[in-house]
């Protein structure tokens, strides 16, 4: 039998299978689910900004005027603390729980709020911690510079302060991706995880306003994070986790095989249930010793632009007849 342990972030995992934030990660029970059905490690559900300010301002609107700042200070300082207990007690019974790496994940915008969560979270016995940092570049007024400055001063702060890993969660809109990739793993991030599959928005012609787009991702939607590890992978100095379209176990085996130290999977669970990973486990099983590879690492990367030598198909962004057969 070939051997499906991989490291990532510096964390020994029994596959390179993690179940993605989500609902099914924000209860003991769930967990336990995913990890009985074969999962590797799982990334919880994540805390996010919008919870830790409406638990705070619940408190602070019983504040009077009369108060004094110091009580004032206190008092929402309480209501920080008792915010995110919930979520650190969710830390600490799936770490009881499960032998499975868990993964807490922050998402959060304002930047006052990543550092005093991300020591919260590591106290409380997470493996790792994945950042979940998603800043749309909708204002015509903001450059590119200022945006991506902020998302390094997070990391480099974060860094600072706790001792476990960190990984971060981007999306694709980067002007240069594979430059400011590099400047995340040089400010203190262990791993990047490609590529953040944002909330999806339509519009409904019968009601004149707008609803939610569809949910779940499409295996087609794979084709940009396995583009982009492939041309990353062997030229950073981290781990590179894909996600976003990865719906069975070939999925996963073209993902490392680009590169990727692990794979993210969540709207297939979904669809299909936790079965599926262990289906998933079982396809990459039988691939492997049909291609008589041993462990993962014997094949991940094998495709990689560094190492393939048909590597400039990576970097081609028109269609030419030549190689896909159609006009």
């Amino acid at each position: 039998m070939s051997d499906l342990s991989v490291t990532y972030l510096g964390i020994q995992m029994k596959n390179p299978i993690l179940v993605a934030s989500c609902s099914l990660t924000g209860s003991v029970k769930g967990i336990q689910d995913l990890a009985d059905a074969g999962a590797g490690g799982v990334i919880l559900k994540s805390l996010f900004e919008e919870q830790i300010k409406a638990e705070t301002k619940d408190i602070e609107q019983h504040i009077g005027p009369a108060w004094h700042t110091e009580a004032y200070d206190y008092v929402r300082n309480m209501g920080m603390e008792l915010g995110p207990s919930a979520y650190l007690k969710l830390i600490e019974e799936a770490k009881k729980s499960v032998s499975i790496p868990i993964i807490a994940s922050l998402n959060c915008v304002s930047e006052r709020w990543w550092v005093d969560y991300a020591k919260k979270v590591e106290h409380a016995g997470a493996d790792a911690l994945e950042l979940n940092v998603a800043l749309l570049p909708s204002d015509p007024d903001r450059e590119a510079r200022d945006i991506e400055t902020l998302y390094l001063s997070i990391i480099e702060q974060v860094h600072e302060k706790i001792g476990i890993p960190i990984s971060v969660k981007i999306g694709p809109f980067f002007t240069s991706l594979a430059h400011f990739s590099q400047a995340l793993l040089d400010r203190g991030a262990g791993g990047l995880v490609l590529f953040n599959r944002f909330y999806q928005v339509d519009i409904d012609t019968d009601k004149v306003g707008l609803k939610p787009g569809y949910r779940f991702s499409a295996p087609e939607e794979m084709s940009l994070p396995l583009r982009w590890i492939a041309l990353l992978s062997n030229r950073l100095d981290g781990d590179l986790a894909a996600t976003t379209g990865v719906h069975n176990g070939l999925d996963a085996v073209k993902c490392i095989l680009a590169g990727a130290k692990a794979v993210q999977i969540c709207s297939v669970l979904y669809q299909e249930g936790n079965e599926r990973i262990t289906q998933m486990l079982e396809t990459m099983q039988s691939w492997m010793d049909a291609k008589g590879f041993d462990s993962i690492d014997a094949f991940r990367g094998k495709l990689a632009k560094t190492e393939n030598d048909q590597s400039e198909l990576w970097d081609r962004l028109q269609y030419i007849k030549a190689l896909v057969g159609i006009e």
